[in-house]
């Protein structure tokens, strides 16, 4: 069996009362594209850049091939950001640009041929035709496209990639998660990406794990948990998806709570349709759900919903 590359570990961040990630297990292993799928709040970007090195845990761990990360592992690690404009400084050339990362790691082999075979990567060919432009001389795709040059000319072993395709224009987007996914199919590199869209999570990913209110709340293989969803907020996110047709749309009623006072029990049901309908009165958990918390899915889970009602029906089956 492959050894996971990352393992995060009971992770909890808090923010002062806030509690942005709250007791996260979750694996990335090589060569897979995992997405990250959740509502804007849900501790998504806060995860990430706990796997990066750039905001410290309160407790739990990273491990990065088994060994707890530290600044050593970190040009192993690179961020395609959700703005390309705002990721590219606008008075460097795209050549220097994508060499920013190979200066910072004082790379010694030929600089010229790395950033060109990064841009070729990339998808822009000819490489000389863009190596003396600046940002506002190429289209929103192309920008893109040189962050995730930059990303991959120092060769990491995972990106993260958060909302890598949201300010692009829809015909655009499937261009550039066409290429990720072919990083990954040609070099075996690892990609955990974050989006709020389980469309694109279709569209890219191996596994996906859902994320709500600072937890994974499930988790497993793309084409399982899209056709089967468990857990009731990974069916309401699905039921909105262009490509799940005949499927009845739910509505969540209510905000996602603010994470300073996350409810008692399973952190979902004071939106949880299930509840709401009564069906967790018929199945007799209707006080489990709203007093006690669910278990925390374990980083090995293959398939798992964080969810009473989903372990009731198992039971009763």
């Amino acid at each position: 069996m492959t050894e996971a590359l990352v393992v995060v570990e009971d992770l909890h961040i808090h923010f002062g009362a806030a509690r942005a990630v709250d007791g996260v297990n979750l694996a990335v292993m090589p060569g897979e594209v995992l997405a990250l799928v959740g509502e804007s709040g849900s501790g998504k970007t806060t995860l990430i850049r706990a796997i990066q090195g750039l905001t410290h845990p309160t407790s739990g761990k990273v491990l990065f091939e088994g060994k707890e990360a530290d600044a050593r592992h970190l040009p192993d690690v690179q961020m395609v950001f959700q703005d390309p404009t705002g990721a590219l400084n606008p008075r460097r050339t795209v050549s220097e640009i994508v060499a920013e990362g190979l200066r910072i790691e004082k790379f010694k082999g030929n600089e010229a041929e790395a950033v060109s075979t990064a841009l070729s990567r990339a998808g822009l060919r000819p490489p000389e035709r863009f190596l003396r432009r600046f940002p506002h001389e190429i289209s929103g795709g192309q920008r893109q496209r040189v962050v995730i040059a930059g990303a991959m000319v120092t060769e990491p072993r995972l990106l993260l990639a958060d909302e890598p395709v949201a300010s692009l224009d829809a015909s655009i987007r499937g261009e550039i998660l066409g290429l990720l996914r072919n990083l990954v199919d040609t070099t075996g590199l690892a990609v955990l990406v974050v989006t709020h869209d389980l469309g694109l999570a279709w569209n890219i990913a191996d596994r996906v794990a859902v994320m709500y209110l600072g937890r994974i709340i499930e988790v497993g293989p793309t084409e399982e948990l899209l056709d089967s969803p468990k857990h009731p907020y990974t069916k309401a996110l699905l039921s909105v998806v262009p490509e799940t047709r005949g499927m009845e749309q739910q509505i969540l009623s209510g905000e996602i709570p603010d994470p300073k006072r996350i409810p008692s029990g399973c952190r979902f049901h004071p939106r949880c349709p299930v509840l709401q309908s009564g069906e967790s009165e018929r199945l007799g958990i209707a006080e489990r759900c709203r007093g006690e918390d669910p278990a925390i899915i374990s980083a090995a889970a293959t398939r798992e919903a964080a969810c009473w009602a989903v372990k009731a029906i198992a039971v009763a089956g």
